[in-house]
């Protein structure tokens, strides 16, 4: 029997404080600053999830929809969406948080896929994962169309 775990198990959140050598000229920060710290987020939440070492092999979409200025709080979230035999899908959301108006904005959202790897560097199966929540649900409902995007891709 393959071994299942709930969505909820890998679910991981980080805060960060933008700095001004995180951002450019215009007080923003970099976006690649924040690629940085969704790879970590996604790699944190896939092992926590499959317990094992594991490595990014795509970054399948990001998309900036607001940027973060200096003084600002990043809020990751990160949670295992899909399973495959070896490879995790991994969403990340990131918000921007002003602390001092409290104003929570949605700054980015990103999917990955991150695969498990044993102490040769050789994928390794992950357990399955079961969604409870109806955001859960609607992440893993939709999951299969993003593989087979995924796939058409690397064709």
């Amino acid at each position: 029997m393959t071994q299942t775990y709930p969505m909820k198990r890998s679910k991981t959140i980080q805060t960060k404080l933008v700095l001004p050598p995180d951002t450019n000229h215009l007080q923003t920060i970099f976006g690649g600053k924040v690629l940085s710290y969704i790879d970590e987020i996604a790699a944190l939440a896939a092992m926590k999830h499959a317990n094992t070492v594991v490595v990014t092999a795509s970054i399948d979409s990001v998309d900036f929809l607001s940027s973060a200025k200096v003084g600002d709080a990043l809020e990751l979230e990160a949670l295992v969406t899909y399973t495959g035999r070896t490879s995790m899908e991994v969403y990340v959301r990131v918000y921007s948080h002003n602390l001092l108006s409290g104003k929570r904005t949605l700054t980015t959202e990103s999917f990955l896929t991150m695969v498990s790897v044993d102490s040769s560097g050789r994928p390794s199966p992950v357990p399955a994962v079961v969604p409870e929540t109806e955001e859960e649900k609607k992440l893993f409902e939709t999951a299969e169309e993003r593989r087979k995007h995924r796939k058409n891709r690397s064709s």
